[in-house]
Formats: C-alpha cells, sequence, structure tokens
C-alpha cells in the first residue's frame, strides 16, 4: 500500500516518540509498503524540504515553533501547525500523491484537520495511534482544571481527531473506557507500543570509571518531567545510601532534571546523565542491574512507556512504581519480569527493590523473559502488521 504517516517527531530528535516514529517506518518499509512521511519543520526557511530515510520519503513542511515555549505558545502554534502543513504540502512535489492509508501518532492532539484533507482526496481509511488519553492525563495531575475553558477546548481537539480515525489503536486495554461515544464507524482496539532491532552502540557511560564503578545499577532511562514523580525514586537512593553495593543512574533531560538533582544533593549513589542517542540504550542497559519505570500516581490512564520496552528487550527486569490499576502493572506481575508497587509507600518500594535484587542473583531465566515479553508483544514489525491490516479493510479498489 501507499501510506502516509504523519508525526511531530523524527530522528535527528531523541525522543521515544522520534525513536517509534522512525521504527513503524522501517518495519512498514520493510514489509513492502510505499511511506510517506508528513513532520513539522520548525526551524527551516522553506516551505517544504524532502529526504529519503531508510527507504522512505520523509517530507518536512514548515510551521510555527511547537518546542521549548510557553504552554500559550505551543498551544497556538500547534492550532495553526496542521493548516500550515497542508498549505506547504500542497506546494510540495506530493500534492498529488494519493495514499491508500492515512496514519498519524498522537500527541499531538492536533493533526485532524490535516488528515481529514488527505482522506478526503485520497478515499482512504486512517488510524490514529493514541499514546497519550490528553487533556485528561494534565487533569488527573493537577495541570489542567476540568472545568477551566483550556480543558474543555483542548478536549474538544481531541474528539475532533477520534472523530477523523476510522481506527483507534490505545497502548493499554485499560484506555479503551475512556474511548466513548466514538462515531458508528469508528472501532477502537488495543495497539501495544513497539521498537525495532536493538542497535548496538557504545554506551555512553563508562560505569567503571563512574562513582557507581562495583554497584547494582537501578538505571532510568527517559524523559524526567510531571508526569513521572521521580522525586520517589531519589527518596529510595536515601534510604538505601547505606548499601554501597546499589546505585542510581538517571540518564535522560526533562522539566524536572534540575529540582532531582537538587533533591539528590551529596547522595553518593546517585548519577546524572545528559540525554543520549536512542541506539546507546542498549549498551547502557548491560551495564546496569535493572530498569526503573515510574509514574505519578495521580494517573488515572494507563501507560506503557517505551522505557520498559528498552529494558526488556535488552533483558532487564524492572523495579516499577505506577498508578493504581495500571496495567502496565498486571504485564509485570503475570509475565514475571520485576517487581512493583501501585502506591507512593517508599517502604514497600524499598522491600520491592531488595527482593528484585535477590532474583536476579537467584533466578537466571529473568532476562529471558524479558526478552520473550519483548519479542512477542513489543516489536515494531508486530505494530506495522497491525495497523496496515487494519487500513486495509475497506480499502476502495483502484483500477
Amino acid at each position: 500500500m501507499r501510506l502516509v504517516l504523519i508525526a511531530d517527531c523524527f530522528p535527528p530528535l531523541r525522543t521515544s516518540g522520534a525513536v517509534q516514529i522512525r521504527d513503524l517506518t522501517r518495519a512498514l518499509v520493510g514489509q513492502g509498503h510505499e511511506v510517506t512521511v508528513l513532520l513539522p519543520g520548525t526551524d527551516q526557511p522553506e516551505a517544504w524540504r524532502q529526504e529519503e530515510v531508510d527507504g522512505a520519503c520523509i517530507l518536512r513542511l514548515k510551521t510555527p515553533p511547537t518546542k521549548d515555549i510557553s504552554y500559550f505558545r505551543r498551544t497556538l502554534a500547534e492550532l495553526i501547525m496542521p493548516y500550515a502543513m497542508a498549505r506547504n504540502f500542497a506546494r510540495s512535489p506530493l500534492a498529488q500523491r494519493r495514499f491508500d492509508g492515512v496514519i498519524w501518532y498522537s500527541p499531538s492532539i492536533f493533526f485532524a484537520p490535516l488528515v481529514r484533507r488527505l482522506k478526503r482526496r485520497s478515499g482512504c481509511q486512517s488510524y490514529l495511534i493514541l499514546r497519550d488519553i490528553f487533556p485528561d492525563w494534565a487533569a488527573d495531575l493537577g495541570l489542567l482544571r476540568r472545568q477551566s475553558l483550556p480543558f474543555r477546548a483542548l478536549s474538544a481537539v481531541a474528539r475532533a481527531q477520534y472523530r477523523a480515525a476510522d481506527v483507534i489503536g490505545v497502548q493499554a486495554r485499560g484506555n479503551l473506557a475512556w474511548l466513548r461515544d466514538l462515531p458508528p464507524r469508528t472501532r477502537a482496539e488495543v495497539l501495544q507500543n513497539w521498537l525495532g532491532e536493538a542497535a548496538s552502540a557504545p554506551a555512553p557511560a563508562r560505569m567503571d570509571l563512574s562513582p557507581l564503578a562495583g554497584r547494582k545499577i537501578f538505571l532510568y532511562a527517559g524523559n524526567m518531567g510531571v508526569a513521572q514523580g521521580l522525586d520517589v525514586v531519589i527518596d529510595l537512593a536515601r534510604a538505601l545510601q547505606h548499601r554501597e553495593d546499589v546505585g542510581f543512574l538517571f540518564v535522560g533531560r526533562g522539566s524536572e532534571v534540575a529540582q532531582l538533582r537538587r533533591l539528590a544533593g551529596g547522595l553518593p549513589n546517585v548519577l546524572f546523565h545528559g540525554e543520549t542517542d536512542p541506539d546507546e540504550i542498549p549498551g547502557l542497559c548491560a551495564r546496569c542491574s535493572a530498569g526503573l519505570v515510574v509514574l505519578d500516581p495521580r494517573h488515572r490512564t494507563h501507560n506503557i512507556p517505551g522505557k520498559f520496552l528498552a529494558y526488556m528487550q535488552s533483558g532487564l527486569p524492572v523495579l516499577a512504581c505506577v498508578n493504581p490499576g495500571n496495567d502496565l502493572a498486571t504485564i509485570i506481575r503475570s509475565e514475571r519480569v520485576g517487581q512493583v508497587v501501585e502506591h507512593r509507600d517508599l517502604a514497600a518500594l524499598q522491600r520491592r527493590a531488595g527482593e528484585l535484587l535477590e532474583e536476579i542473583l537467584r533466578d537466571p531465566e529473568l532476562p529471558n523473559r524479558c526478552r520473550a515479553l519483548s519479542r512477542r508483544d513489543h516489536t515494531a514489525h508486530r505494530a506495522a502488521e497491525q495497523i496496515s491490516q487494519a487500513l486495509a479493510v475497506g480499502q476502495p479498489k483502484r483500477k
């Protein structure tokens, strides 16, 4: 099929979303599809910029900046973004191209106008990859008030993107309950998060030369923002600072890094490292004993973070502290790939950390269970196949 994939991130960005879009693109191309990726180009002077990456056509379309600016300016820029992309797509050499399916990735929630335009022109089906239930999760964390005008306006935008979709893929079964009042022609399904084949780039940090040398290291690799609530890990590190065999490594960037550094000031068992290339994560995992997954307990939606997939792919069991009822807790327990608590009880988290370290020593099959889960449920090939099959249903016959 001739497919168009719309997203707001792609390498050289190092976010988990950028990695997912890259890996999905590679998988779709590998399955014989002709793939065009449409991206906002916020730092380019020309209306469009075209290149080929891994067999796919990448078209960056000039838009206003949407990253690293105030929330108000970002909202305005994202509202404008799909219209700017549609206008500049019409100026590009691909303006007359017809597609057999439209795929888009959320976040952002603002792509519906562009999706509808491409669908009408091509008469094809569309698939929404819905990773965040926004703005609901922001209200859960107190970032928005549910009765406020901004929340109601953003909810209307989110509903508009649901109406633009023929199929919506959520990352956990528990999130299906959040998709109420969908149009009769729209169906929702679980689309597991995914990763492509692991890379073999050298790890960015030499653990043998760091203050954590010789310790069993708990690794947190990813965004450090308000949605995670990572202060509980600093509390755990403080509770375990008497153990000279245990350390904590934080790798990444985010709005809460400076605050976390302040909280960890003086702790001998904590080390921070800046954002690293995603291809270096497997090498980093190989030098650590367990991965950390942390979500703010106020979340009511379900999340299977990309870092969890990276840990599983590398055979690294997890210590998780997540919101009550999260599907991720069920996965960790049923697949026996780590330890999890569903509340902010530091004593319980400390017990689970000790149990996980003991389990790592006595259970040589633990890494194999992690890798088996990754291979079974979380490959880019499986995600690409599920999406393309959904788009093929109801596809018009072309002469």
